[in-house]
């Protein structure tokens, strides 16, 4: 993550400039770096992925008996 710095110009308002350096953070993505690290999960067990693509199916299985049986449209 390199550094960003932002001069401030002659004549230049402080507000033009913090605008102009949260531009450039912006830009150069290192806020969203930063917040993927800080909030970095790990990843999902094969069982887990399992488990939960059972739930979706057993889930889509009772909505569709449910729509047979006229209880949902």
């Amino acid at each position: 993550m390199p550094m960003i710095q932002v001069k401030r110009g002659e004549g230049e308002s402080v507000l033009s400039l913090i605008k102009r350096f949260a531009k450039k953070v912006k830009e150069s993505g290192n806020l969203k770096l930063a917040k993927e690290r800080m909030f970095k999960s790990r990843p999902k067990s094969d069982l887990k992925k399992k488990l939960e693509a059972l739930k979706r199916e057993e889930k889509r299985k009772e909505i569709e008996r449910l729509k047979k049986l006229g209880k949902i449209s």
